[in-house]
């Protein structure tokens, strides 16, 4: 395989992944909690055309602390998640800011000319539509005329650049949804009942979708309203803005199992005559449509089957139609295909199926198998397509090896049918980028040691710049390297999981581990969390495992604890001074891991449930979701409580708490909407009347995630609290 070297292009020497290690550069300082603070992320928000002017957010975590967790699910609060917006020049590389200091922003939209930034802020718990002028380097506040409210939603605008189309509120919209709320929370007296075909909660919260379409004139400030109040879940502009089409959502009840609770409609709106068209009548499944890029038409499978809809069209034209292959020769099942994307001239559309990626014209006329995949596909790399260059040749594919750290883009091209690696390495990317009308890409990378940062290069992935240095302090800080471990769980299936070293680990030496977990882990990257244990001289080790629907609670014990078997086989780990952790469903995990085993020292539950029965009622500002996590979500328990009362009681820690011989810490927080602390402090209680060596830290102003959730001063307190867990348990008082 080809690997392009492009260190030599920076004029700097880049650290690269050799064999199965990422190391950091020469550091003398521990990372500290307050690092963790520190620690700057980037997100481009909006790309010109050509790729010159990128508006990006840079923040962190102490960004997103103080959020008012007790009002969760009120529609008319907004939670707090500030960023510094800057504008970053791909081709000079000069960066600046747009706004001063620290501002909560969204919706950001350049016009077509690439001149005008059109971006929502949030000040005092208010929406305001802002222009920024590229060329002069201003903002100003672009007030509508209206008395309505501008709405937190999409921004986009018009194509000959006069108008944009935002969101408001109806007249009464704030004091409506703010009497629902606090009828279900401050009563006196709140009545639910049967009756009501959608929850109590679901209304409350669907007042928050609920908006006016309406066109903003740059010039004059003057508004059109284009729509009624309602649900609007996807808006595309015709692309000489003669017409715009939507799909509007209207709930009719409460779901519980994920079949379908809305009516869908997809409406036509002609913005000259202001006539308003029915494309798709009101049915109870979501259509799923991909539309073409002149948003003039739209494709959709439909059994196997794909269709094109032109919206001047009355009847669909399916383009599969005379393509009706068989999977294998002496097979009669049909090839089924499913949609991929639009060409980009809309000349043509891109389907895939069991054997690779089709391109068919949009009349249905002639198709291509284009890519075939691989005879092993499940053993080879991943591939996932994230462009489709302008003239329509090359598809550029996000590459990652499954079994060690090789990861990158490619892109194939069509006409010669051959695959070119333009990045491939060892390194970690993310956030590709590619400019609609410029050679260029930006993207993230990290060499899975140090923090993102921002890149840009051309179409060959050459002429490479980095564009920000986010945390520079970080040179000067002690971060953990990291590692690949494969290793087999009880059943003999490959996982594999990332070892983070001590940062001063000696060969030949054992420490302790801490076994942070969840699901599936493959990929390393730069991680505050695992840097603030990783300096205490501690292997931090995110293990996968392999959940089956029914019996989701076998797995962590059977996967876990034979990737700690490995490490402590090779010399690495002290088997005496083990601990495990994990957040939400890894803290759900935890607890019921230490139901099975007794080999930990010490465990966290951080958030997480302990009794899958009653946590079925425990949160009732999400509704439903915790039926249908259970039933046919992430639980994977695959039935319902009355279907299989077993399994629930099998999967609840709770129910088991006499087995559990592991010193447990339990952090949670008052607002926490997801995992209520009411379901931890049934563990809690239940410890405590065995006799069990348990601790229970909850935060006031904490929300999913505890401390590390509420104020900055919790954040302190819960990283604290859990350092000197696993201090007294791995080491006691006299170490």
């Amino acid at each position: 395989m080809k690997t392009t070297s492009y260190g030599t292009i920076w004029g700097v020497t880049l650290l690269f992944l050799i064999g199965i290690y990422s190391d950091g550069f020469a550091q003398n300082q521990l990372f500290t909690i307050q690092d963790g603070l520190k620690a700057q992320g980037i997100s481009v928000r909006a790309l010109t055309d050509d790729g010159r002017y990128a508006a990006a957010t840079i923040n962190g975590r102490a960004d997103r602390l103080g959020v008012n967790h007790d009002r969760f699910g009120d529609p008319t609060y907004i939670q707090k998640n500030t960023a510094r917006l800057v504008l970053i020049d791909t081709q000079t590389g000069e960066q600046k800011d747009i706004l001063k200091g620290r501002v909560q922003v969204g919706g950001m939209s350049w016009s077509p000319d690439g001149k005008t930034l059109a971006f929502i802020q949030m000040e005092n718990q208010r929406y305001s539509l802002q222009m920024y002028d590229r060329e002069r380097g201003r903002v100003r506040e672009l007030s509508p005329k209206t008395k309505k409210e501008i709405a937190y939603a999409g921004l986009d605008w018009m194509p000959d650049g006069l108008s944009v189309l935002i969101n408001l509120r109806a007249d009464g919209w704030r004091a409506k949804a703010d009497s629902m709320y606090k009828e279900m929370t401050d009563g006196p007296i709140t009545i639910q009942e049967s009756s009501n075909k959608i929850l109590a909660w679901e209304r409350v919260r669907s007042m928050g979708d609920r908006a006016i379409l309406a066109k903003v004139n740059i010039g004059n400030r003057s508004v059109a309203e284009l729509t009624p109040e309602e649900s609007i879940n996807g808006l595309f502009i015709e692309e000489n803005g003669s017409y715009l089409s939507y799909l509007v959502r209207e709930q009719t009840k409460t779901d519980y199992n994920r079949t379908g609770d809305s009516e869908y409609e997809l409406v036509k709106l002609d913005l000259n005559t202001m006539e308003r068209d029915t494309l798709i009548a009101k049915t109870e499944e979501r259509p799923r449509l991909d539309w073409n890029n002149g948003n003039n038409a739209y494709a959709y499978a439909e059994k196997g089957k794909v269709f094109v809809q032109k919206i001047d069209m009355e009847e669909p034209l399916e383009i599969t139609a005379d393509f009706d292959e068989k999977v294998e020769e002496g097979d009669t099942t049909q090839i089924k295909y499913s949609i991929l994307r639009w060409h980009p001239a809309d000349t043509h559309l891109l389907l895939s199926s069991d054997k690779g990626y089709y391109l068919v014209d949009s009349e249905g006329e002639e198709m291509e198998l284009v890519y075939e995949y691989p005879e092993k596909r499940n053993e080879a790399p991943r591939r996932s397509i994230a462009h489709w260059s302008a003239d329509g040749q090359y598809l550029y594919m996000s590459y990652a090896a499954r079994e060690k750290w090789e990861r990158g883009i490619t892109r194939y091209n069509l006409k010669s049918k051959s695959m070119e690696d333009l990045m491939v390495d060892g390194n970690l990317y993310s956030g590709w980028e590619f400019a609609e009308d410029g050679g260029k890409i930006l993207f993230e990378m990290s060499d899975g040691v140090q923090p993102n940062e921002l890149y840009v290069a051309d179409d060959r992935m050459q002429n490479m710049k980095k564009l920000t240095d986010l945390n520079p302090w970080v040179a000067d800080k002690k971060l953990s390297k990291s590692e690949l471990i494969q290793y087999m769980d009880v059943d003999g299936d490959t996982l594999y999981g990332v070892l983070y070293y001590p940062v001063d680990y000696e060969e030949g030496k054992r420490y302790p581990l801490v076994a942070v977990v969840y699901e599936t882990f493959f990929n390393n990257g730069f991680s505050a969390f695992t840097n603030i244990l990783a300096k205490e001289n501690y292997f931090v080790f995110r293990p996968s495992v392999d959940l089956e629907t029914g019996y989701p609670g076998e797995a962590w014990v059977k996967g876990v604890t034979t990737g700690i078997n490995k490490l402590v086989e090779r010399g690495l780990v002290d088997p005496n001074k083990l601990g495990v952790q994990g957040t939400s469903y890894g803290g759900y995990a935890t607890n019921l891991l230490i139901t099975q085993t007794d080999r930990f020292a010490a465990a966290i539950n951080i958030s997480g449930k302990v009794n899958a029965v009653s946590f079925l009622g425990d949160s009732p500002k999400i509704s439903t979701r915790n039926y249908d996590a259970a039933e046919v979500g992430q639980d994977r328990l695959g039935e319902s409580l009355w279907e299989a009362q077993d399994k629930y009681i099998a999967h609840s820690a709770v129910f088991f708490a006499d087995r559990i011989e592991t010193p447990l810490l339990m952090l949670t927080g008052e607002g926490d909407w997801n995992v209520p602390a009411t379901n931890q402090r049934e563990m809690y209680y239940a410890l405590r009347r065995l006799d069990k060596e348990v601790k229970w830290v909850h935060y006031r102003y904490g929300g999913h995630g505890a401390g590390r959730a509420g104020r900055e001063e919790d954040y302190f307190h819960h990283w604290e609290t859990v350092l000197d867990w696993y201090q007294e348990k791995f080491f006691g008082d006299g170490e």
